[in-house]
């Protein structure tokens, strides 16, 4: 039996047919959008401006064209590595009605035997295969992490900043 918030696999069982799955390379100046979308044989691979409606859409668009393939969607799976932008995305994304899950970035695999190339294509190809063992309930494919509240972020924020007297006088 699966433990009560237990990130290690996914808590609801895959439908490949009616499941959209997404994973996202964030970087400052872009985001990268991997898909598997069921009814279309292309695995989508887009390039967006940091902007969250436009994600929105593209999932969206992509729901549309697995409907005109003959696939209903009934759940979009959404993942990124924890960072900067994550936890904030992961909320909005989740008052969207979007599943979203972040995984911890030292949980997924990668060789160590030779220099790996890294490009956020290559980066999203990872994710995507990390995210699909997942959502299939394989063990040890990646780790994900608890998406907090604004405030227990911004309680954590407080903490670290007393923590290391930032915003303390000291005579």
């Amino acid at each position: 039996m699966q433990k009560l918030n237990d990130l290690s696999r996914s808590p609801s069982p895959l439908d490949p047919d009616g499941t959209l799955i997404a994973v996202i390379e964030l970087s400052l100046s872009s985001w990268l959008v991997a898909g598997i979308v069921p009814g279309v044989e292309r695995q989508p691979l887009k390039k967006l401006a940091v902007d969250e409606s436009a994600l929105l859409k593209l999932l969206h668009r992509w729901r549309d064209e697995a409907a005109k393939a003959g696939h209903h969607i009934k759940r979009i799976a959404v993942a990124f590595d924890a960072g900067r932008d994550g936890f904030w995305l992961a909320r909005w994304l989740r008052a969207h009605d979007i599943e979203v899950h972040v995984i911890h970035a030292s949980s997924v695999a990668v060789s160590r035997e030779h220099r790996r190339a890294k490009t956020d294509r290559l980066d999203t190809s990872l994710l995507k295969r990390s995210f699909l063992g997942w959502l299939r309930g394989e063990r040890d494919h990646c780790k994900m992490v608890a998406i907090p509240t604004i405030k227990d972020e911004d309680a954590k924020r407080t903490r670290a900043s007393s923590e290391s007297g930032v915003g303390s006088s000291t005579e």
